[in-house]
């Protein structure tokens, strides 16, 4: 059973100006459309999640941030899936350049001249560090509520598992390529740092890595290579606008896939850069012990205004790989049908159990029964429907913070007060509370 997602990429939110807006529009509501009617055509009916590879937003800001989230919640529901099984890395796009002090300047100018020690010096400061994450000032409580945030020690993350077969997953590794990005950057220039670019393998398990920056990016791109080559079996990335796919044999027995995505929202769209968007389907390669991965390419068709197969860009309208994975072979071989576990979202389908098992974080031990898709629904309108003010607020209004405290807080710590508050079975209490704020705001 083969467990797909829709993939979108570069959709800058907040570029469009004047007839612009209207026309982007209507491409986005026309890729709904689209959507639904490829899902409909899946085995299962539906998609098990949303992968944006980067530059969400144009310009970085907290506006932008909440038009993406609108439209993702309608793109999700279009595929079937939940508006929390999204997953997404920044690009240079989810900067906000007015948080580029002049010491912001100094610090990404060394680190792109020093590289590594430049980048190990600043990430050991406190301060230093915080004003080099600054500039992910709003997409950071965007992404945190889609638990998919930024390491702030400059390592990658990766806390999404799918199990295709007993035995057999695939691990997303989301990686920050725009960590040192400044207002303006030439390729080759930028830097992952010895924290991303080292991956970690395990038996069973094939990783699928995320990241808005193709290598050639990179002044370490050459030894990030070798580590996604021989580690990871496909790499998707978008910022070029120009979608590609190209399998590559690493060694005898390990294969890996490149796939760069198009602009799902070009900055102008015409006859080269047009909107495009994918559907990627895995699933476990039983005869070969491999991970067969399938694209669905779709592009808009512009004498029909409307999304169609791409037959020119990737070679064929639906390219089918089946990827030689070292890391399969190295556990126990499983048997076909995917297993349940406690982690699992089950679909009941002609009397059979579809499982699409999503990994989630660790909930905490709750007074109350709150369910892992519950959970995950108050992390996210709690960090991305609400301001960081208005998080504060509620946050001490609940007796989770003391009183009169006005001070910005982490991402870990605004977490471990939102979970004390789930904890005390105050959930409901919670969800009533973000209602009205949200109602207010409309």
């Amino acid at each position: 059973m083969s467990i797909a997602f829709i993939h979108l990429s570069d959709i800058h939110f907040g570029q469009e100006r004047g007839g612009n807006l209207y026309i982007n529009n209507d491409a986005k509501a026309q890729l709904l459309i689209d959507v639904r009617k490829v899902v409909a055509t899946l085995p299962e009916g539906r998609a098990a999640g949303l992968i944006v590879t980067g530059d969400i937003a144009y310009g970085g800001r907290e506006g932008e941030y909440k038009a993406a989230g609108e439209w993702l919640d309608k793109v999700s529901e279009a595929a079937g899936c939940s508006i929390t099984d999204v997953q997404l890395v920044p690009g240079n796009h989810d900067i906000d350049w007015a948080e580029i002090t002049p010491v912001t300047e100094f610090m990404l100018g060394e680190i792109k001249a020093k590289g590594q020690a430049a980048l190990d010096k600043f990430l050991a400061d406190d301060d230093e560090r915080a004003l080099l994450y600054r500039r992910f000032r709003h997409f950071m409580p965007f992404a945190d509520g889609y638990r998919c945030p930024l390491d702030l020690d400059g390592g990658n993350a990766e806390e999404r598992v799918v199990h295709l077969a007993e035995g057999r997953s695939i691990r997303f590794v989301r990686l920050n390529s725009a960590l040192i990005c400044g207002k303006k950057d030439e390729e080759g220039t930028l830097l992952l740092g010895a924290r991303q670019r080292i991956l970690q393998q395990r038996p069973g398990e094939e990783l699928i890595v995320l990241s808005h920056h193709p290598l050639h990016w990179f002044q370490d791109g050459v030894d990030a290579a070798k580590f996604i080559r021989s580690r990871a079996r496909l790499l998707i990335t978008g910022h070029e606008h120009n979608p590609s796919v190209k399998p590559e044999n690493v060694e005898p027995g390990c294969d890996i896939l490149l796939l760069a995505a198009g602009a799902t929202v070009p900055p102008l769209a015409d006859e080269v850069y047009t909107y495009t968007y994918n559907v990627i389907e895995f699933e476990w390669d039983e005869a070969n012990d491999g991970l067969c991965v399938q694209i669905h390419p779709r592009a808009w068709i512009d004498d029909l205004k409307r999304f169609e197969i791409d037959k020119a860009r990737l070679g064929d309208s639906a390219p089918r790989f089946n990827l030689a994975c070292p890391n399969f072979r190295e556990a126990p071989r499983p048997s076909a049908a995917p297993q349940s576990t406690d982690d699992s979202i089950q679909a009941e389908e002609e009397g059979d159990t579809v499982v699409i098992p999503l990994a989630r974080e660790a909930e905490p031990t709750m007074d109350e029964p709150v369910t892992p898709d519950t959970y995950s629904l108050l992390i996210l309108r709690f960090f991305r429907d609400i301001t960081a003010g208005q998080r504060i607020a509620l946050l001490v209004e609940m007796e989770a913070l003391p009183e009169g405290w006005t001070d910005l807080l982490s991402h870990p710590h605004e977490r471990l007060a939102l979970d004390s508050i789930i904890k005390k079975g105050r959930g409901e209490e919670l969800a009533a509370k973000l209602d009205t704020l949200v109602g207010a705001e409309k």
